[in-house]
């Protein structure tokens, strides 16, 4: 034994370099621990190290290195650590445990796997985890997850995307309940936050839904009828764009139309395909919306023969086995909207892909067709008592209904008024009614 000295000249500095293995020098010092001493190995390396017993087990545990922790400062900690296991610890058995403790990211990547996989919303799920919890919390262990850290973070996130900071706040809360009921945590932190506590600076209620009102007006259809296929756009995108406006579909679900989901004038939707309902869904076809997929399936006919490629089944296919996704649709019309002819509206701004599905169903309002009628024909489903009780499809009143947007649109097109052929279109409704 010997009385360890700091300095370049002290004994811890000219401790001997075992040739292999490592040696242990105990500190004698008066203010030194019993167990306290120098490990030095084989490589050179120095650090600190104090042995304690533990349950009649014998406990190795390594403070630090040397220089980086001073003589003092260890022999410091060395108290510390003896004070700790006469209270009943285990300092060593305390690190391995905070070593292997789960963190956000450990959490994250078990429960994705088991609530995630399989759903429609998995992708979007995991888009929502990995893309703003993971980035700001994934290296937290879960014993340090504090509720105002995850707070901040969403946040941070609403004052830019309050929809995405929305379902943050959701999945994160379902994520820890999870922990919570596998005793992970002692209890989820986020419980009882609601929504309405988020605050970001110059936003009223930042996680509440903006519920867009945009529609485009007749001018504006005409416009983008007009110009969508020479304005520079890909044709399919711009095709894809005009079955929207005629269907009143969802823009994913026209964008991942499929020829064997077509059988003369019915297209049937797959209920894999529909993003908020688990049930398929039926649409007549009319002919403006047949003509649309003609002129699809002769470009994708031109494209094969140049890109030497077999067609897939995909009508509006951006490349071979992929169809156009939703987000390409989005950034197109972004790109041209001057050249589509949106304008500016204090109702929305310029329109999107989504408002051409909004604009028609306003139009089957105009036509005078049923909000019921309507609300099936874009693919809505009934609510409550009624959809348990009424399994009627109504599938004529939503081929009227189709049928008469459809004279509504060509007449837009046209440059002519629509209401002056209104009455028309009521009396087909009537008398499908009937």
């Amino acid at each position: 034994m010997a009385s360890l000295t700091d300095g370049k000249s002290g004994t811890i500095a000219k401790a001997e370099v075992p040739a292999k293995g490592q040696r242990f020098v105990f500190d004698d010092h008066r203010d030194a621990p019993r167990g306290f001493a120098l490990r030095v190995t084989s490589a050179g390396g120095k650090a600190f190290a104090l042995r304690y017993v533990v349950d009649g087990r014998q406990r190795l545990l390594t403070i630090g290195s040397w220089p980086t922790w001073t003589l003092a400062a260890a022999r410091a900690e060395a108290h510390d650590v003896l004070r700790r296991v006469a209270a009943g610890d285990d300092p060593l058995e305390t690190k391995r445990k905070r070593k292997e403790e789960w963190t956000v990211a450990k959490l994250a990547d078990e429960w994705l796997d088991k609530h995630a996989i399989g759903l429609k919303s998995e992708a979007d799920i995991r888009g929502v985890i990995n893309g703003t919890i993971l980035p700001a919390l994934g290296r937290v262990k879960l014993s340090d997850l504090r509720r105002r850290a995850v707070i901040e973070v969403i946040e941070a996130k609403a004052a830019t995307a309050p929809r995405a900071a929305a379902l943050a706040l959701t999945y994160c809360r379902k994520m820890l309940d999870y922990a919570a009921d596998r005793d992970l945590l002692p209890a989820n932190p986020l419980a009882g936050l609601k929504p309405s506590s988020i605050t970001v600076v110059g936003k009223r209620d930042p996680l509440k839904p903006v519920v867009r009102e945009r529609v485009l007006d007749a001018a504006e259809v005409k416009a983008f009828w007009d110009n969508a296929e020479i304005c520079g756009l890909h044709r399919l995108t711009a095709l894809c764009l005009k079955l929207i406006l005629v269907t009143g579909q969802r823009p994913g679900e026209c964008a991942g139309m499929h020829e064997k989901e077509i059988n003369g004038r019915i297209w049937t939707i797959p209920a894999s395909r529909r993003g908020k309902t688990e049930t398929e869904h039926t649409v007549f076809l009319t002919d403006t919306a047949l003509a649309v997929i003609a002129d699809a399936k002769a470009e994708l006919a031109r494209l094969g023969e140049r890109r030497k490629t077999e067609p897939t089944g995909h009508i509006f296919e951006a490349k071979p086995g992929a169809p156009i996704t939703n987000a390409a649709l989005g950034r197109a019309v972004a790109r041209f909207s001057d050249e589509l002819g949106s304008k500016d509206n204090p109702r929305g701004g310029r329109w999107r892909p989504h408002d051409l599905r909004r604009t028609m169903r306003t139009g089957l309002s105009a036509c005078r067709v049923r909000p019921d009628i309507a609300e099936l024909v874009i693919g809505h489903t009934k609510k409550g008592i009624v959809a348990t009780y009424d399994r009627h499809a109504f599938d004529a009143e939503r081929q009227a209904a189709l049928e008469a947007w459809g004279e509504r649109l060509a007449l837009i097109v046209a440059g002519e008024d629509p209401d002056a052929a209104q009455g028309d279109n009521v009396v087909k409704l009537e008398a499908a009614r009937a």
